[in-house]
């Protein structure tokens, strides 16, 4: 089995699984006389293929314990996926490069911080919604359309916080 220790999650250390959401070091501008600032293009939505279009989902997630156990990642080869915490919920963010099998080396664990969302790029291997502490309401982006978006592969992973 493999075991994986959380590290914070950075723009940088995320990089090549997707992009970082977080208003506290992104750029803005003001909109509405002033009233809003907006953060723009925070991350880079991908729908690809026959039909496809951008959904917003809510999702609600009840907590998972630590040490999380998973048996298997999943990817959605068709279209980006990004979740943004509603309430500063905290969660544990699993993730793979993409390709058609996973090398264990490679699988990374991130926590956020509660102000921090992931936008997964089309094919990113990746875990299940897993919130910590209390249950996680989340802003949902992704892709609805024609075709399989959604693969499995087994893989044992035992993922703990230091």
């Amino acid at each position: 089995m493999l075991e994986l220790k959380v590290q914070p999650l950075t723009p940088e250390a995320f990089a090549p699984f997707g992009d970082v959401i977080d208003t506290r070091t992104a750029d803005y501008f003001p909109i509405n006389a002033g009233r809003t600032r907006r953060y723009h293009d925070l991350a880079k939505v991908e729908t690809l293929g026959e039909n496809a279009r951008a959904l917003i989902n809510i999702f609600v997630s009840q907590p998972i314990e630590m040490p999380l156990a998973l048996d298997f990642l999943e990817c959605h080869p068709l279209g980006s996926q990004a979740f943004m915490p509603l309430h500063e919920e905290r969660f544990v963010v699993v993730v793979a490069p993409k390709g058609e099998t996973i090398d264990s080396q490679d699988v990374r664990a991130f926590v956020t911080d509660g102000h921090q969302g992931v936008n997964y790029h089309a094919g990113t291997w990746h875990a299940i919604q897993s919130v910590l502490e209390r249950e996680g309401r989340f802003l949902v982006v992704d892709r609805g359309g024609e075709g399989n978006n959604c693969l499995e592969y087994p893989l044992a992973i035992k993922v703990v916080i230091d």
